[in-house]
């Protein structure tokens, strides 16, 4: 696919390109990931400025997220992206396949950083949702901070660097200029910008920022980083569509692929029906969600892939409201217990609902509702929705455009306060999920795409077993 990057993309990759050091403090969906590859190809592949990138990201994102996209613009599509994941022993011998860009997910860091002590071999990192950087007593940051006198070029990439409030911002900018603009220290940084403010009378417990410290703050660090509001002052398009690739781990993918192979082979393409190709649809795009009905209506669980790349996805929307549709009913009960355990612990408690009716719908206008559980079935005609919030996220695909379209527009709509809707599909790669996704982005006529992509599945698994 052929890259036209918008104006900002354009003033991004330049940014990149031509700073030691840059924040890109971009909302999900705004093209990070291509922005950042762009630069690393015209500093690898033009100016000869650097040789191995290293990407500290998210597991899922790891996983999926970078190479997909090399993979999927022209321009790239000669960039070598190696994961480092799995065991030590499959880490290194990833670490030691000739590459461009090689992805570590960041709880393996540390590990990293250990393994090449003084050899460190990166002259660029970009660490990926750098708020997984924000705390300076933390292991990870400490490494980072141990290899960054190693490191040429540094970037970071985050939508909401500050979803705590200032203080989170330290830690991160000195990653980039090792305190110039901040502060050297954090408690240097806390006494110019912050008073005292939950404390005893031996232990300070909370800070507050001082009047006008967020203007000083942001003042101070404009000339590195892009911008804590990007759509404040560059040209974006009022509709985003964010794809966000999903892998399956080993052992799901084998299941995954026996299931479509045993459904498939019962099958004669040359006389599927409408009715028997919506329920071998529905069966493989169950599974890409995590969960099969059995035999007698059971649920059985088959990965929590999805559910991980869902989870990130929210971390990475940092408190932004969100409008969640799901597939099926044990999607949603998937859901809520995935977000009822990754809330134990947390100060800032999601507030969750399921939409059942108006009041549901008065709640989340309202701003009292940080995620919206709904079936696109339920909601998608009439309801207006576009008060509370700006991100939608297909967790289950769907094949019908139209009911696609319509949840889509229950907040891109008029009357919106919001000057952008952000669009996020969780998409499983070499499953269902990139056959729906397809008809989504072509605008194909469903029935006629259902039945083409079904086809050519069953013919590839009766090839595979010839």
């Amino acid at each position: 696919m052929q890259y036209i990057p918008h104006d900002y993309q354009a003033y991004c990759i330049q940014r990149v390109v031509e700073d030691p050091a840059v924040g890109l403090f971009l909302r999900p969906g705004l093209g990070k990931t291509v922005i950042t590859l762009s630069a690393v190809n015209i500093l690898k592949y033009f100016r000869w400025q650097v040789a191995k990138v290293l990407v500290v990201a998210p597991k899922k994102v790891a996983e999926a997220t970078w190479g997909k996209e090399a993979a999927k613009w022209d321009h790239l599509q000669h960039l070598r992206v190696v994961t480092v994941l799995g065991s030590a022993s499959r880490r290194i011998k990833a670490l030691n396949t000739p590459a461009d860009v090689y992805v570590i997910n960041r709880e393996n860091f540390e590990w990293l950083v250990d393994y090449y002590q003084q050899a460190w071999p990166f002259d660029m990192v970009v660490f990926d949702e750098s708020t997984s950087f924000k705390n300076s007593q933390s292991k990870r940051w400490k490494a980072a901070k141990r290899i960054r006198r190693f490191i040429k070029k540094v970037v970071l990439l985050t939508g909401t660097p500050s979803s705590k409030g200032l203080i989170d911002l330290w830690a991160q900018v000195y990653l980039l200029d090792g305190g110039e603009r901040l502060g050297p220290t954090l408690s240097a940084y806390r006494e110019h910008y912050f008073d005292p403010d939950r404390r005893s009378r031996t232990q300070i417990f909370s800070y507050k920022a001082k009047d006008g410290a967020e203007g000083a703050v942001l003042n101070a660090i404009s000339d590195i980083c892009i911008s804590m509001k990007a759509e404040d002052y560059l040209q974006l398009p009022d509709f985003i569509q964010h794809e966000i690739p999903v892998m399956l781990d080993p052992k799901a993918k084998k299941a995954y692929d026996q299931f479509e192979r045993d459904l498939l082979l019962e099958v004669d393409e040359d006389i599927i029906t409408a009715g028997t190709a919506g329920v071998l649809v529905g069966k493989l795009l169950q599974f890409c969600n995590g969960a099969v009905y059995g035999n007698e209506g059971q649920v059985v669980p088959v990965h929590d892939c999805k559910l991980e790349a869902y989870t990130e996805l929210l971390e990475g929307l940092n408190g932004e409201h969100c409008l969640t549709f799901y597939g099926y009913q044990h999607d949603k009960d998937r859901i809520l217990e995935r977000l009822e355990k990754w809330g134990r612990g947390r100060a800032d408690k999601l507030r969750v609902r399921v939409y059942k009716g108006v009041e549901d719908e008065e709640a989340w206008n309202a701003g009292e509702v940080d995620v919206l559980l709904v079936h696109p079935a339920s909601c998608a005609y009439g309801l207006n929705l576009q008060a509370g919030g700006r991100h939608v996220v297909w967790y289950g695909l769907n094949w019908s455009f139209e009911l696609n379209d319509q949840g889509n527009c229950r907040l891109y709509r008029q009357g919106s306060p919001y000057e952008k809707v952000f669009v996020h599909y969780l998409i499983v790669q070499g499953c269902e999920d990139e056959d729906v996704m397809a008809t989504i982005r072509d605008r194909a006529d469903t029935h006629e795409a259902v039945m083409r992509a079904l086809k050519a599945r069953i013919k590839k698994v009766r090839e595979s077993v010839k």
